[in-house]
């Protein structure tokens, strides 16, 4: 088998997925020389020893370590060192190969060319095997001060309750803005939290910022109309994305693709207070990323289908004419990763493959 399908195969077995694709064949090639290549299949997406990998590898420690310290610095294998060695694992499609280059600050000619080929890919295999079936990896999350006081909010519907729980918080570059520049929306807005945050520091692909710091992103973000999405669990988050609909691999799973289960919607829907509702369209023509709400007889109407419930249009209204209520059928978030993960892996039919090559 070619290293580089043999690589493919074995990424594909992360719940991102990485299905076949001549596209994903020629990014691979891009990223990885077939010498690199053949050490990567012997990992798996838990760091492991260096000297583990050489030895399965069949290549010299000082030679292993060597090639995947250089990978490790340009974002395309996880690192960490713990009592002073080295362990390295594999990074999945997303977050991770597509991702993490774009956030080293320099464009260059070849991440050019990788922005177009991961947007074609996107079209062509990855959005779908991203998308849940039927549960997603990521959720929306209500913009700040867009609930009512009423009504109760779980802390890991707040998105401020999420910065919160997390130890480490990681600014850097929004991967699908920088790859894609479509759109003028600000790029210094995703957040990654604890261990992916330490290595992306570490790789000067983000800043290390304070839970301030953090709140006044958020301000900004949701100042801008882009939508937070983050990990579809109760647990602690691995990640912000602050997402616009033009750029977002998450959002364009269903603007472009049509996938419903590419994201979970929050637990709100945006509602519509006719009586005080004066027709001004700020919801439906700058604020609704999904074309949720349309204009009828002068007054804002809300597709509930459609609706994500991220409230930027009940923070932008100037006559506080709309609110997000409690969904009836406000979708079931996994309590952990791994439970997320599992359920995943399992409507996927890919458990068994995942688990026999997290033990190899």
């Amino acid at each position: 088998m070619d290293v580089y399908e043999n690589l493919r195969e074995i990424l594909d077995a992360h719940p991102t997925g990485a299905p076949e694709s001549t596209v994903f064949d020629k990014i691979l090639r891009i990223l990885f020389t077939p010498g690199e290549a053949a050490v990567l299949i012997h990992m798996n997406f838990s760091p492991r020893p260096v000297e583990a990998i050489a030895a399965a590898a069949g290549v010299p420690v000082e030679k292993a370590d060597r090639m995947l310290g250089a990978l490790a610095d340009r974002t395309l294998v996880f690192s960490r060192e713990k009592g002073g060695k080295h362990f390295y694992g594999l990074l999945p499609t997303i977050p991770g190969l597509f991702e993490y280059p774009f956030m080293r600050g320099k464009i260059t000619p070849q991440l050019e060319e990788l922005g177009k080929l991961w947007a074609d890919y996107h079209s062509d295999g990855l959005g779908a095997s991203f998308a849940g079936n039927p549960t997603p990896l990521v959720r929306v999350v209500p913009v700040e001060k867009s609930v009512d006081a009423s009504v109760r909010v779980h802390p890991y519907e707040e998105v401020k309750n999420l910065i919160d729980s997390v130890d480490f918080i990681g600014l850097g570059p929004c991967a699908c803005r920088v790859s894609l520049h479509n759109c003028d929306k600000p790029t210094d807005m995703c957040f990654f939290f604890d261990a992916p945050a330490r290595f992306l520091v570490e790789k000067k692909c983000a800043r290390p910022i304070t839970r301030e710091e953090a709140l006044a992103v958020l301000k900004r973000a949701e100042e801008e109309g882009l939508v937070h999405t983050s990990s579809n669990t109760t647990d602690r988050p691995s990640f912000i994305c602050n997402c616009c609909k033009c750029c977002c691999i998450i959002l364009k799973g269903r603007t472009k693709l049509d996938i419903n289960s590419a994201f979970a919607t929050s637990g709100f829907l945006a509602e519509v207070r006719a009586e005080e509702c004066t027709g001004c369209a700020i919801c439906a023509d700058e604020r609704c990323p999904m074309g949720a709400i349309e204009m009828k007889e002068d007054l804002a109407f809300v597709t509930a289908d459609q609706c994500i419930g991220c409230g930027l249009c009940v923070t932008a209204c100037p006559v506080e004419a709309i609110a997000l209520v409690r969904r009836s059928d406000a979708p079931e978030i996994p309590a952990t990763g791994q439970e997320m993960l599992g359920k995943v892996l399992t409507e996927k039919g890919k458990l068994e493959k995942f688990a026999k090559l997290m033990k190899s």
